[in-house]
């Protein structure tokens, strides 16, 4: 397996809003899919901690916490996060407020990012906004985004479940 940090064709699996209690609670389609990627980064609103000890089985994980976590998940996890894969700078957040116009708060949030990675609005989003693509993969009950990072671009897919 390829390591977040390295170039060359990197996927990521993208879920959010996954409002379950245990790995179960996911589709079993979005589960295999995320075993075929080299990071699964959820964007918060597990609702249960049993969710992200799942994910772990199946792969390496980058997560934050969203606004309906348990307090467990709120201590171990970070409400936004930067890191970087495939050369790219990310910004991860779960989200707050109103669904109009979470993509330009959340953008605002990140300086110097190439993508941020969102959740909350409970609506799917991938678009390029000023160099910098946003991307919100929708509720984890019916969709997951892929993110493909190779070379110096990066393009997300949506996939409804």
């Amino acid at each position: 397996m390829r390591q977040a940090g390295q170039k060359a064709g990197l996927k990521l699996g993208i879920i959010s809003d996954t409002h379950a209690r245990s790995l179960d609670g996911i589709p079993a389609a979005t589960r295999e899919a995320l075993a075929g990627v080299d990071l699964i980064v959820h964007a918060g609103d597990f609702t249960s901690k049993a969710v992200l000890d799942g994910l772990w089985t199946i792969g390496q994980v980058r997560a934050v916490s969203g606004n309906m976590d348990p307090l467990d998940l709120r201590a171990a996890l970070p409400e936004r996060d930067v890191f970087e894969a495939g050369g790219k700078k990310i910004g991860l957040v779960h989200g707050w407020g109103a669904p109009w116009g979470i993509a330009e708060r959340v953008r605002k949030q990140f300086a110097g990012v190439d993508i941020v990675i969102f959740g909350h609005s409970h609506l799917r989003c991938n678009r390029l906004v000023e160099g910098v693509l946003l991307v919100n993969p929708g509720p984890g009950s019916d969709s997951y985004a892929l993110l493909t990072i190779d070379g110096d671009g990066a393009s997300a897919e949506m996939v409804r479940v």
